[in-house]
Formats: C-alpha cells, sequence, structure tokens
C-alpha cells in the first residue's frame, strides 16, 4: 500500500510505503493507519483523498466490489475513509488511477485515445477515450488482464482459464522462472534465488537476464510475445494511438517491449495499412497510482 501527499500539479509532496494485509479488514485499518500518518505531515489543510484500489470498483457507490487477487468483496472504502478523516473522498481502480496519471503528466500526454496496461502481480487497464477517462456501464472497464487468450491455458485467480495475465504478467513470470530453474539449463536463475526452488520469483529471471543469461532472456521474450498477443486483441478492438506499459514488469525496459512490439505488429489486423500503434514505458513508475488518485479527486472538488 502506498500514500502521498500531493499537490494539484502531480508533485507528490511525502509518500508512504506499507505492506498489504491480507485481509479486508485488516487492509481497512492499515489504510487509515497510512492515511493518518501522511496527514500528519501536511503543512496545510488536505482538500481531498483519492484511492486507487484493484479489481471491480463501483466508482458511484465508493465500494469494491470484487477483487480476484485479494479476499475483497463488496468493501465500503469511501464511506470508512471519508467518516475518519471528514473530506471529499473518491475512489478507482488502481489501474484506471495510473493510466489518468500518466495521461495528464506522463508518457500519455498528447493522445488523445490511449489504453494504461499495468504489469504486476496481475494486469490491470485504464482506458482513455477522446481525452476522457472510460469506465464502462458500471464502471467495470478496463479489467484486461481477464481477457481469454488461451481458453485451454492455466487457471485464473478469477475463476477463469487462460486470462492474460496468466501468461503475461509478473505472477507468470515467476512460474516460467520455476519451471525452468528446475531444469539443468536453469541453473543461474536457481542461483539468483538463493538456490531454493521455492524462493524463485520475476525478479529472480531479471537478475539473471542482467547477467547474461541466455535462458532468463529467453523467458523474458516469451512474457514480451505474450503481453503482445492481448495489445493486438486491444487494438483490434479499441484502436488506440498509444499504449502506455507501467507496473513492476517495465524494469525489463525494451528486453519485454521490443518483442511485445513485434508481436503486436504481427497479430494486428492490416499491420501495413494502418498507422502504427505507439507501445512506451510509463514514466511515473510506482508512484502513478498515487497521483492519479490525487488528481481525481482533485478534478471533482
Amino acid at each position: 500500500m502506498r500514500a502521498g501527499l500531493v499537490d494539484r500539479a502531480g508533485r507528490i509532496i511525502d509518500i508512504k510505503v506499507a505492506s498489504t494485509p491480507p485481509s479486508p479488514e485488516a487492509v481497512l485499518g492499515g489504510l487509515v493507519e497510512l492515511l493518518a500518518e501522511v496527514l500528519e505531515n501536511s503543512e496545510s489543510p488536505v482538500e481531498g483523498i483519492g484511492i486507487g484500489a484493484a479489481g471491480l470498483v463501483d466508482v458511484r457507490a465508493g465500494v469494491v466490489r470484487y477483487a480476484p487477487n485479494l479476499s475483497y468483496r463488496d468493501v465500503p472504502i469511501v464511506d470508512v475513509v471519508s467518516r475518519k478523516f471528514g473530506v471529499a473522498t473518491t475512489l478507482d481502480n488502481d489501474a484506471t488511477c495510473a493510466g489518468y496519471a500518466e495521461f495528464r503528466i506522463g508518457s500519455g500526454q498528447g493522445a488523445e485515445d490511449m489504453i494504461m496496461v499495468t504489469l504486476g502481480t496481475g494486469i490491470g487497464g485504464g482506458f482513455i477515450f477522446g481525452g476522457h477517462l472510460y469506465r464502462g456501464s458500471q464502471g467495470f472497464a478496463a479489467e484486461i488482464g481477464h481477457m481469454v487468450i488461451d481458453p485451454s491455458g492455466p487457471r485464473c485467480g478469477c475463476g477463469q482459464v487462460g486470462c492474460w495475465e496468466r501468461l503475461a504478467s509478473g505472477t507468470a513470470l515467476g512460474e516460467m522462472a520455476r519451471e525452468a530453474a528446475a531444469l539443468p539449463g536453469g541453473a543461474r536463475i536457481l542461483a539468483a534465488a538463493d538456490g531454493q526452488l521455492e524462493r524463485v520469483r520475476g525478479e529472480s529471471v531479471m537478475r539473471a537476464a542482467d547477467e547474461g543469461d541466455p535462458v532468463a532472456k529467453n523467458l523474458i521474450e516469451e512474457l514480451g510475445r505474450n503481453v503482445g498477443v492481448g495489445l493486438a486483441n486491444l487494438a483490434n478492438i479499441l484502436d488506440p494511438e498509444r499504449f502506455v506499459v507501467g507496473g513492476g514488469l517495465i524494469r525489463l525496459g525494451e528486453a519485454l517491449l521490443a518483442p511485445a512490439r513485434a508481436e503486436l505488429l504481427e497479430k494486428i489486423e492490416g499491420a501495413g495499412y494502418r498507422p502504427e500503434v505507439e507501445v512506451v514505458a510509463a514514466e511515473l513508475g510506482d508512484d502513478a497510482g498515487v497521483i492519479g488518485a490525487a488528481l481525481m479527486v482533485s478534478s471533482a472538488l
């Protein structure tokens, strides 16, 4: 969890980070404590609190309805926070918040039609169409990680099989890495996890790739191609001018983005007869969600 004091221009004045507790009740309590810590450091009254949360967010009700990778079910975050602190409070999907921040002050500037893709534990998204946020009829739009790209693929936390995030997220990279590390050629990936197979994660692949390990580099390229398949599906349906890719995996840089672009070009309809869709790295890093949530509540005041 991350909480920041942000001005109206999107500049972070102060930020605090805490581990996410395992239960919704503990998350709410931890969120309130983290906000209180940030508010104590403010030299002037805070005008509003914007919150970004994973999962299906009912923006109008201020409730997280469902989050497949967490145990959230109908959590009334806005009611709890607004009662506690007595200021205007808004809630939106975390990736939508990140996308809004990138659109306003990051890599999305100048694009009227942009899709934010966050690659982390899962895959989240945010849609900007015609220069405006698009949330769908219920506010649940851009759950792009649960687009099925392999009907015979692995089961996802949402209950479906073959979701994009099961094949192209940080979690997917960790699973690919453990499979590779168990084989003779995966010795360097295993070494990056101190020789303990159960500790192999996506970070192990990154470290091994930095050391020149070809197995690790191949895994990242495979992951990039899986990312590109999803981008092509989104491009065929929604026709954005730009994808902004963020989340923890963007640390892989062009090692991830280059194969993603190549796969997008291969899979998109009429590749030689349409302008190329831009695929760029996000600029705002881990703070994008915090900044976007703050800019959203600022625009609502």
